[in-house]
């Protein structure tokens, strides 16, 4: 059961609310969880998900550690433009999506 972190930004209280039920708040806007297992990860995000279609202009992250993919490190996003994880040479970045139809 891996560490998993949920951050949110500009997101209506529900969602604050929510995740303090089931993870500890750090700091304002960012929710840990020292050993959720697979499941309860995806019963949160699938709250999240029917959540955010009526929130205006909020993001949400989902990190967790993930041995089953490149970089150790699983990451989910509803907003922000998309963002994928690579491995190079050992240092885990941060890749922006583009969308290829513009």
């Amino acid at each position: 059961m891996p560490m998993s972190v949920v951050i949110v930004r500009n997101a209506p209280d529900r969602f604050r609310g929510f995740l303090a039920s089931c993870m500890l708040e750090a700091a304002p806007g960012i929710y840990s969880h020292p050993e959720m297992s697979r499941g309860v990860r995806e019963r949160i995000w699938g709250v999240l998900e029917d959540w955010f279609v009526s929130a205006n202009g909020a993001s949400v992250v989902l990190l967790w550690a993930d041995k089953s993919v490149h970089g150790g490190l699983g990451i989910l996003t509803l907003g922000e433009p998309p963002r994928s994880l690579l491995d190079y040479d050992g240092v885990i970045l941060s890749r922006l999506e583009h969308n290829q139809n513009k």
